[in-house]
């Protein structure tokens, strides 16, 4: 019979931002050890609170079943003597694989006779097998931060004090550094403190609910939105959406109550982003805005208590956040008496990074690439760019972005529009950190893009060429995200740009800067943003080798790739596509790089070659218009039309024909086919 399986592993509270990760990680470790002792089960579950993550897996199979394997050893010829004998060799591969010589089997292949080792070994129960599983499974999950306690030598993110482990219902006994296995779990740590008996999964879930913990992380996300959504209608407004928010607050607590605090009207005279993220980032409110969308001086919290007063839980909010907010108010007044321009010269006491200087002289290097990029795509908006890039990192050194960093940006776009300047530099200001996490939103104009990609491309190519370059899940300066930047805003905006060029003109301002030589730092620089291209496309459900073969043929400009990569996968979805595939492979295969040999038709031995000539010829011409108007699917289906031709051919000559002349002539004629689609993508790199 199959069994549930049931792991809780009870804990001081652990980060809200760990639980998520450590959710998907143990749900991928416990399957990886039931696979690898062929133990058949059924769906896996993951929950968490901040003090708790349970694993239930259904229908584990009770036990492991014979384990069968053969090993293949010497050819029978080395194994044994002509007289029947083993060798030593013989003698070495049976006692390597824990067998007698009598116990060697000779097994004939392809190749002849060879020796093989056949084994069995008895599975084990699956209680048994749980002893050692459970433990090393809890050791394995990956922690962003892990701890020792007391002289144990075991880590966890947070010291664990109690373990729940059933396997039918019965505990699987082992040790976590101090603490044995049971089944007695532990209720909400303040209003119910006291612990329970554990049966199995269902039981389990009824006796946490009954001891005020709320296991299922989308069951407590579904109580807060109920409860803030009716909060803020009785305060006459809406909830400001916030998914990120909800989703945080739902694992820092086990059993969620909403109260609603105020706070006074005049502190909406600080620009709303300031409010807002210091209810969000500081005190994790939630903000209201009534009909209009304005925000109002309200707020929502999420108790992980149900509170005998709620009166006083809301006076003690509405305290801290009031100091808060005085506290940003003071700093926007103050931050005021300075106009932005002023506060440019304090950059020269900003350390960007040691190697790379200041940030006033990151700020000259990505206006220059700014301007540059603004009189090649939009010429008119060269001085405004110029205005952009020399103030959009002058709220650096605000009193306001000191206290709060997540409002840099936002507060040099309040700063320029209070002090008149244009609206157009003012958003640019603020919208140059865009975009600011994966799939988030890019600048709306070309004025915040240009200076986002120079910026951007700057950070890239200055860590590049002082040999910060990220390693593994390490990225200190968050290369990867400014690839990541620069492709989707020249992607979303359309741009139509070389990168290489843009690498080059980066590289040309920090020719002082660079530790590295050059060439080097170019190579790694675009290699680097190929990769992220390629996760970008393949991110997008683009196949992989569509993405490589385009990618591998150029790159340069990305929007073309795009259009390309588009056709391509197009193509692919032909029915007809695989002999297609094939038959062009064939031919990169065959010419291996290719002849510049001009064909002569005077050498033509069969009617095919003729047939081939002629057909590239007029393939060649309809795929020149296609591609000179951007049209790739209709250059991929002149391509395609070639299909008969080039199998009529292969099937009709013999390419490497012993003359050389003929021989030649052929490779010259099939990289004329080659030619033609050497610019979109490399077929080798198609799946057929």
């Amino acid at each position: 019979m199959a069994q549930e399986l049931l792991l809780e592993i009870g804990t001081e509270e652990i980060p809200a931002g760990f639980l998520p990760k450590a959710m998907a990680d143990m749900a991928a470790l416990i399957r990886t050890e039931l696979e690898n002792a062929q133990l058949a089960f059924g769906a896996i579950r993951t929950l968490a609170t901040p003090r708790r993550l349970l694993l239930v897996v259904e229908g584990v199979e009770e036990h492991q079943p014979t384990l069968r394997s053969e090993v293949m050893g010497p050819a029978k010829s080395v194994a044994f003597a002509a007289d029947g004998k083993p060798t030593k060799a013989g003698e070495g591969f049976a006692r390597g694989q824990g067998v007698t010589v009598d116990q060697l089997v000779i097994v004939e292949t392809e190749k002849g006779a060879y020796v093989c080792a056949k084994k069995e070994q008895a599975g084990r129960p699956t209680a048994e097998l749980l002893t050692e599983i459970l433990p090393r499974l809890i050791q394995a999950i990956p922690f962003k931060k892990s701890m020792r306690w007391k002289d144990l030598e075991v880590r966890f993110a947070r010291p664990v004090h109690w373990i729940v482990a059933l396997y039918g219902g019965a505990v699987v006994p082992f040790a976590f550094g101090n603490i044995a296995s049971g089944n007695e779990s532990r209720g909400h740590r303040f209003m119910a403190p006291g612990t329970f008996s554990v049966k199995d999964f269902s039981q389990y879930l009824q006796e946490c609910e009954r001891h005020f913990v709320i296991v299922d992380p989308e069951k407590r996300k579904t109580i807060i939105r109920a409860e803030v959504a009716r909060l803020a209608k009785e305060a006459g407004g809406e909830v400001l959406a916030d998914e990120e928010l909800l989703e945080q607050v739902s694992y820092l607590v086990e059993y969620p109550s909403a109260v609603l605090g105020t706070f006074n009207p005049d502190f909406l005279q600080v620009p709303k982003e300031v409010l807002i993220t210091s209810m969000r980032s500081h005190q994790r409110y939630f903000s209201l805005v009534d009909a209009a969308g304005k925000l109002m001086p309200a707020f929502i919290t999420i108790n992980n208590t149900l509170a005998p007063d709620p009166a006083v839980v809301v006076r003690g909010n509405e305290r801290v956040l009031r100091a808060r907010l005085s506290d940003a108010r003071f700093f926007f007044e103050e931050d005021k008496k300075v106009p932005l321009a002023d506060r440019v010269e304090a950059l020269k006491s900003v350390v960007y990074q040691a190697k790379l200087g200041t940030s006033f002289e990151k700020m000259e290097r990505f206006r220059a690439l700014a301007v540059g990029l603004a009189e090649q795509l939009a010429p008119t908006l060269k001085e405004q760019a110029a205005r952009a890039a020399t103030l959009c990192k002058a709220d650096l050194v605000s009193g306001m972005v000191g206290e709060f960093p997540e409002v840099q940006g936002v507060m040099g776009r309040e700063y320029a529009l209070l002090e008149g300047e244009d609206a157009e530099v003012a958003q640019a200001i603020y919208e140059h950190y865009l975009p600011t996490q994966a799939g988030g939103s890019i600048p709306s104009a070309d004025l915040g893009a240009f200076v986002s990609i120079a910026d951007k491309l700057d950070t890239l190519c200055g860590c590049f060429g002082v040999g910060l370059i990220p390693t593994g899940t390490a990225d200190p300066y968050a290369l990867r995200r400014s690839a990541i930047g620069i492709l989707n805003i020249i992607l979303g905006r359309g741009y139509r740009l070389s990168l290489p060029e843009l690498v080059d003109r980066s590289l040309d301002l920090l020719t002082a800067k660079l530790t590295r030589p050059r060439p080097e730092v170019r190579a790694d620089v675009l290699e680097f943003l190929r990769l992220r291209l390629v996760n970008l496309l393949t991110g997008q459900g683009y196949p992989q080798d569509v993405v490589d073969a385009v990618l591998s043929a150029s790159f340069a400009d990305v929007a073309d790739a795009l259009a390309r990569v588009k056709a391509l996968a197009e193509l692919k979805g032909r029915e007809d596509f695989e002999p297609l595939a094939v038959a062009f492979k064939r031919v990169v295969n065959i010419i291996k790089g290719g002849v510049d040999t001009p064909v002569a038709p005077a050498l033509f031995a069969s009617p095919c070659e003729g047939a081939l000539f002629e057909a590239t010829g007029q393939a060649a011409g309809q795929v020149a218009q296609a591609v000179a108007a951007g049209d790739y699917a209709a250059a991929l289906r002149a391509i395609a039309g070639l299909r008969g031709t080039v199998d009529g051919f292969f099937e009709g000559v013999m390419v490497m024909a012993d003359q050389d002349a003929v021989r030649i002539n052929r490779l010259a004629l099939l990289t004329g086919v080659a030619r033609l689609f050497e610019g979109i993508a490399d077929f080798s790199r198609i799946a057929a």
